[in-house]
């Protein structure tokens, strides 16, 4: 007949809680300030009176010191926003037209533009359902959208 020692596990899992709150209540009761009232209060009251001290200065901010450079003045074309979608991984033409919001025609004729000067090209390539076609910038197409 084996012996149930479980209650010893359960011992040293109150102990450590108990090793943590007891000593905070020993002390309580040694200094004689143990009062449920005080508790209370210092648990559900607060102190607004310290944040009065603190001047309505030091929570303004100045504009100037958070305001951002202007970034460059060149302005955001359409090619450049397909460029952006292409350099951001996104492959396929109609999740570029969906992110972009701009027609079949505009998307088709910018693509066109991109593709006669260098700066994406267009790889087929065999997927599950058949072959698809993917949008891929090129050395040149990052370079001219970073620069």
């Amino acid at each position: 007949m084996e012996a149930d020692f479980s209650w010893v596990y359960l011992i040293i899992f109150l102990m450590i809680p108990l090793a943590r709150i007891l000593p905070r209540v020993l002390r309580k009761l040694k200094t004689g300030d143990f009062n449920s009232q005080d508790i209370s209060q210092r648990q559900y009251g607060s102190d607004f009176g310290r944040f009065e001290k603190q001047s309505d200065e030091q929570f303004e901010s100045n504009l100037a010191e958070y305001q951002e450079s202007p970034k460059s003045s060149k302005p955001q074309t359409k090619n450049m926003l397909v460029l952006g979608e292409l350099h951001r991984g996104v492959r396929l033409f109609e999740n570029i037209q969906k992110n972009t919001g701009l027609t079949t025609e505009e998307l088709n004729s910018i693509l066109e533009d991109l593709e006669n000067n260098g700066l994406m090209k267009a790889q087929q390539k065999s997927g599950l359902f058949g072959m698809k076609t993917e949008l891929v910038p090129t050395d040149k197409g990052f370079k001219e959208y970073y620069s």
